[in-house]
């Protein structure tokens, strides 16, 4: 993802909280506003409650390489915020949690079950 397709300001973020709509499960809340550009656009917001920046940082990571391995619709500005319980996730929880999220604001550009890791 290049920085132009990233959410950075707070300007950006404030507009998704004011305008967009909510989703939250167990790890996540989303929330999606349409953006009218021919791409989506993802933001990571993480409390300092969750921890010290090296726990904070490596729940951004995960989240980042969970959203890039994922097709998403264009036209999107995606918020994710992380919850209390993600700190504690491994990585197949946080990307069930993205695509149960993503699935329920139809996000999703198709329903691939195959990009998910198993766990045996």
């Amino acid at each position: 993802m290049s920085t132009d397709r990233a959410l950075k300001k707070r300007a950006q973020f404030a507009v998704v909280y004011e305008s967009g709509t909510t989703n939250l499960d167990k790890y996540l809340v989303v929330r999606t506003l349409a953006n009218n550009l021919q791409y989506s656009r993802f933001g990571y917001s993480v409390n300092k409650k969750l921890g010290k920046a090296v726990v904070r940082n490596h729940i951004k990571r995960l989240l980042k390489e969970i959203a890039r391995s994922l097709p998403v619709s264009e036209g999107l500005d995606i918020v994710f915020i992380a919850r209390s319980n993600s700190a504690r996730a491994t990585y197949i929880e946080l990307e069930h949690s993205v695509k149960r999220l993503l699935k329920n604001v139809n996000a999703l550009k198709i329903n691939n079950e195959k990009t998910c890791a198993r766990v045996n």
